[in-house]
């Protein structure tokens, strides 16, 4: 069988996590056997991992991964002994396994997802005389033997499974349309793509683990009714996206609303080009005595990007809520049903450092991130502020109430655009007649003072992305010299303030 992943990509770390691989020079049953059971327990949701053989442990002086490679004449031999090893799992499980061609040598993929009779166990040592065995997890790129809490929390995950990767008893496995299966393989670069004439549907979703493998039961899972059928609403009703335009509240008219529906990947790309084509502005400004110019976006791509592709990924599509993105004349709101997992607390959310160890959709994440549609996990909080930042754009919101029912992600409209459809003067520094000459530096900090009236220096360093503090004090003496702002206050309280 083919794995669903290109190797190029998994080995340049890009659209699987680090600490889901495990690379080993020569197949070893002590060692990889237990890495692939942690695999198989997924006790993080992630979605399990792959252990690649042919990969040296350590890297070179430039950090780059030693390429051995497995010598041909000893691939059948792994192979068996990988066979009768991985029945030695608890209860039965089987991970895929392909030889691979990569930069003329040959590697051993193995896939192993995360089970759905977790926990699973294996031989604590493969001596004859061993009878003790253990549930294997893995914590970042370590696999270890789990604490007593933690084989209680294996055996809770036993009964909850995540929602897309169930099984859907109402749908059949011709629900699954093969056209879709084979744009997305294209699309990855994956090895099935070149085999897909052998492969029937049925031999094809279980490469991919799309379906349950129940001789006597075929039926899809979740996962692929929402990538691989033209229709998931069918199945999943309010399974996609509201685009909702308010009029300005001075200039009256009335709502624009804009559906898109398909599968998630695609209606996802339609209406982030959507928002492309009709809400992203760019701003050019040019500031004397600068060589470049300036440019500012209403809302940077990137940004709306990262924050849309999370409210497909974390929807729960039991919930009968499109996500819906709100557009107002100062700021865009998207909302999701339903909220944040209950271990990210309102503090964690203000402080952009919202870590979930439970996802809703373990397998929704790896298929955008496949498609380059998203980030890794527990990284688009920082993906957001960083974009944001990067645009001079003021700080997003997260919010989620105390039932968990919604999650809004709220981004602001940059200040240079808040006034553009009232010819408003917009800056009293950047316009055609600027007699005071600032730099990128200067011109930034102005910015966040500006729109963020009253901080002191150091809260300021932060708003620009932790700038060092001599930094802000040097820019400062410049817009303090040219009366553009001033400070107020004590010395403990007080803070820089624009001149009007």
């Amino acid at each position: 069988m083919k794995i669903p992943a290109n190797i190029n990509n998994l080995l340049s770390g890009q659209t699987v996590e680090w600490a889901r691989l495990e690379f080993k020079e020569t197949w070893n049953a002590d060692s990889s056997l237990k890495t692939i059971c942690a695999f198989a327990n997924d006790i993080d949701n992630w979605g399990g991992g792959y252990l690649i053989i042919g990969i040296s442990n350590e890297r070179d002086r430039e950090n780059n991964l030693i390429l051995k490679g497995v010598e041909t004449n000893k691939i059948d031999g792994y192979l068996k002994d990988m066979l009768n090893k991985f029945k030695l799992i608890q209860p039965e499980y089987m991970p895929i396994t392909e030889i691979v061609d990569f930069k003329s040598k040959k590697f051993i993929v193995v896939w192993a997802p995360g089970g759905n009779l977790r926990p699973y166990s294996s031989p604590k040592t493969m001596s004859k005389d061993n009878r003790e065995r253990v549930s294997y997890i893995r914590k970042l790129s370590s696999t270890i033997a789990p604490t007593q809490e933690e084989i209680r929390e294996l055996y809770n995950l036993a009964n909850n499974i995540p929602f897309d990767d169930r099984v859907n008893h109402e749908a059949n496995i011709s629900d699954i349309k093969r056209n879709l299966v084979k744009e997305y393989l294209y699309e990855v670069k994956s090895s099935l793509y070149d085999n897909l004439d052998d492969l029937s549907i049925e031999e094809l979703c279980k490469n991919l683990n799309l379906i349950c493998e129940l001789p006597e039961y075929i039926k899809p899972r979740n996962i692929a009714l929402m990538f691989f059928n033209p229709t998931p609403d069918k199945f999943f009703p309010q399974a996609q996206i509201d685009i909702v335009l308010f009029p300005d509240e001075d200039e009256g008219g009335r709502l624009d609303e804009r559906i898109f529906k398909g599968p998630l990947h695609i209606q996802l790309r339609d209406a982030l080009q959507y928002i492309s084509n009709n809400i992203i502005a760019e701003k050019i400004i040019k500031v004397e005595g600068i060589a470049e110019s300036n440019r500012f976006f209403n809302y940077p791509y990137e940004a709306i990007e990262e924050a849309l592709s999370n409210c497909v990924y974390h929807k729960g599509y039991d919930v009968r809520e499109p996500i819906e993105v709100r557009v107002l004349a100062d700021r865009i709101e998207m909302i999701s049903h339903p909220g944040a997992d209950r271990s990210i607390t309102q503090t964690h959310l203000k402080e952009y450092r919202a870590i979930s160890r439970r996802y809703r959709n373990r397998r929704i994440g790896d298929f955008l991130k496949e498609l380059r549609l998203t980030e890794g996990r527990n990284t688009g909080f920082r993906k957001i502020v960083s974009s944001l930042r990067n645009n001079g754009s003021p700080e997003p919101l997260f919010e989620t109430d105390l039932n968990r029912t919604y999650f809004v992600t709220t981004l602001y409209i940059h200040p240079l655009f808040i006034h553009q459809n009232k010819n408003e003067v917009i800056n009293e520094v950047i316009n055609e007649g600027i007699k005071i000459k600032l730099n990128k530096g200067q011109l930034s900090l102005y910015q966040a003072i500006k729109f963020n009236e009253g901080l002191n220096a150091i809260a300021l360093s932060s708003k620009l992305g932790n700038r060092p503090l001599k930094t802000i004090q040097r820019q400062m003496k410049i817009l303090v010299d040219s009366n553009l702002v001033e400070y107020q206050g004590s010395r403990k309280n007080g803070g820089y303030f624009t001149i009007k």
